[in-house]
């Protein structure tokens, strides 16, 4: 695997993604955030997957720990259970949709990919958490167990809001509870010298807009999320949004204008199908900007653009 860009932190497998951020960088916070349906979880499971196949193939190749830009990979799925999280990895991986894989209706060549990509994850450091409900306390508990017995160099959080925090700070309401979280996730970042993923929901407010491309103060119960990151990560798909717009078909009997508008609503679906863009709002260390990525729909599968594609 090309983690292409200049690496200093554990590879995303995503070229131009680490070109502009370095990577993963130990002891950050990453916030990714973005409504549902954008792939947030898609993603993260992309790129906790690159960072722990980078790691397998770098120990296997005998490249010294040290060395290797890859890590083993905590996965806290307070969402999915482990069982849904492997098959949507299965699904990225062999390119055989989770829909077909789960109905066992797979072609003779879909199986050999299939089972191409379940050997590699059963091999992989990859090590998913489901305990639903986990407090803050209790997922660093976790984690700090996993680096002692797997020397974890990465932790992803899905997602953030599923976190509850400690007894008093439920008390002081659902801002301070956030607070209390987030720093607690920044806090484990530091102590385990390694990137922490948390996804995070974001507020209603981006569908009243014209423009849905996610803003910081979209971020629900944002202050302190913002604050305690120190990159804030937006995945947005102009495509999603695009297919509800949709003008009525045309037909023999349609007016010049209603051709026009369905020829310019064809010409932007071929220019916004599967792309996405991953906006960097924050970052702390480096410069904001968007890294445009290829997603697949059918296998929730983000790539690098092919060049010609920009």
């Amino acid at each position: 695997m090309n983690s292409g860009g200049s690496v200093s932190g554990v590879t995303s497998g995503l070229t131009d993604f680490n070109a502009m951020t370095g990577g993963l960088n130990r002891s950050d916070l990453l916030i990714l955030a973005g409504r549902p349906g954008m792939g947030k979880t898609s993603l993260a499971t992309n790129m906790a997957f690159n960072a722990a196949k980078r790691y397998m193939d770098d120990m296997e190749a005998g490249i010294a720990e040290e060395k290797s830009i890859g890590a083993p990979v905590a996965f806290f799925s307070l969402e999915m259970s482990a069982d849904q999280l492997a098959l949507r990895i299965l699904s990225e991986q062999s390119e055989v949709s989770s829909e077909k894989l789960r109905t066992g209706n797979i072609s003779p060549s879909e199986f050999q990919k299939f089972a191409r990509a379940s050997g590699d994850i059963e091999r992989l450091p990859l090590f998913i958490d489901d305990t639903p409900g986990l407090t803050i306390a209790a997922l660093r508990t976790r984690a700090r167990r996993l680096k002692r017995q797997h020397k974890i160099g990465m932790v992803v959080v899905d997602y953030l809001q599923l976190l509850t925090g400690s007894s008093k700070s439920q008390g002081d309401g659902r801002v301070q509870e956030i607070s209390e979280i987030s720093r607690g996730l920044k806090t484990l970042a530091k102590e385990l010298n390694v990137p922490v993923l948390a996804l995070s929901q974001l507020s209603r407010a981006v569908e009243s807009r014209e423009d849905k491309r996610p803003q910081l103060s979209d971020l629900r119960e944002s202050g302190s999320i913002e604050q305690d990151a120190d990159i804030v990560l937006f995945v947005y798909r102009d495509e999603y949004y695009h297919d509800f717009k949709a003008p009525k078909a045309v037909d023999g009997n349609s007016s010049a204008d209603d051709i026009a508008k369905y020829q310019a609503w064809q010409d932007h679906q071929l220019q916004v199908a599967n792309k996405a863009s991953v906006i960097i709002a924050k970052q702390r260390h480096g410069a904001t900007g968007t890294v445009d990525l290829r997603f697949d729909r059918q296998f929730t599968k983000f790539s690098d653009l092919a060049p010609s594609s920009y």
